[in-house]
């Protein structure tokens, strides 16, 4: 478009209004690559947005332009999973987080999920990030926060570090949540095993009821087992041995993996029903927790941070192929 002078001359041409992109929900995005291994891990949450080997998803993964549907590849600190009405006592004094599950009057998956963190590293096939945590009323304590990724070219391999900066002990729990891909088939089509050494029951909130050794038929997956019409949201002992894990298996054979290294403690097992629809049963939550639901009320299974202490847990994921047939 062009406008006229006011003495007659053409005047110069004005340009047309741009549109600008709107700015990616989770912020800067980290990729990384090893052999035909690519990933992307997210400025936000510093949460694992996508992980595939060749043209197999490892993981669910959620679009650039897209909030994490469904606590996709999320890092869940200072606890995991569920503090019962956001209340619990600490130091002689009683604290109060917010509800972040009010229909369930819970406050869920710590306080980090949306906020950016700080790029300290990245390379082709590493990224690490940091985060200090700010102080506030419900957890009056400051942590300081590093998580590494790190893709070979048959996994991904997920360390986080927290350091107590503070005076006073904290009490702390960590976890992650990514959700173990189906491929390119239905999830009720696949199966499932949990290495499991016991299950913890729990009432309608998901806060915990009991932990026993004996895990119900219903919900046992010590042994592959169909997920067809099997709706979980429970949590595990996670089993003793090398690298115990919990398994998809496709119907080709192909099986993604999540295996605990270090410092975790417990399962939480999802198949996402309720969730987004367009993420509903799409892949199953595999969610290692250094401690369960409620630990902050319990005490089970709860981290206690020093002063000056730091607290290390690791896992990874990865995709097996078929086993070779005889």
């Amino acid at each position: 478009m062009s406008t006229t002078g006011r003495d007659g001359s053409a005047a110069v041409p004005t340009p047309a209004p741009r549109r600008s992109t709107p700015p990616s929900p989770t912020g800067a995005q980290y990729p990384l690559t090893a052999g035909e291994a690519v990933a992307v891990v997210t400025e936000v949450g510093a949460a694992l947005r996508s992980f595939r080997i060749g043209e197999r998803d490892v993981v669910v993964p959620f679009g650039e332009d897209e909030r994490p549907p469904a606590v996709h590849g999320a890092v869940l600190v200072p606890w995991p999973n569920r503090v019962g009405d956001g209340r619990y006592e600490w130091d002689g004094r009683t604290r109060q987080l917010d509800l972040s599950e009010p229909d369930r009057h819970n406050a869920i998956h710590g306080l980090v999920r949306h906020t950016r963190w700080q790029l300290l590293r990245h390379e082709v096939d590493e990224v690490e990030l940091g985060l200090d945590l700010v102080p506030r009323d419900g957890y009056p304590h400051p942590l300081r926060h590093r998580v590494r990724y790190a893709l070979g070219a048959d996994r991904l391999t997920v360390s986080l570090v927290t350091e107590n900066l503070g005076d006073h002990d904290a009490p702390y729990g960590a976890g992650f949540h990514p959700w173990l891909s189906p491929g390119r088939h239905p999830l009720d089509a696949c199966e499932a095993r949990v290495d499991a050494a016991g299950w913890v029951r729990a009432d309608d909130r998901l806060l915990p009821v009991e932990t026993t050794a004996e895990i119900p038929a219903g919900v046992d997956l010590r042994t592959p087992r169909s997920l067809r019409g099997l709706e979980l949201d429970d949590a595990y002992v996670i089993a003793g041995g090398d690298r115990p894990g919990i398994h998809l298996t496709d119907p080709d054979g192909v099986t993604a993996s999540v295996r605990a290294l270090e410092g975790f403690t417990r399962w939480q097992v999802f198949t996402g029903d309720g969730i987004p629809a367009a993420y509903e049963r799409s892949g199953l939550a595999a969610e290692p927790m250094t401690c369960g639901a409620d630990a902050f009320r319990t005490g089970n299974e709860l981290v206690v941070l020093a002063p000056g202490d730091a607290h290390t847990c690791r896992f990874e994921l990865t995709l097996l192929p078929p086993p070779e047939r005889g």
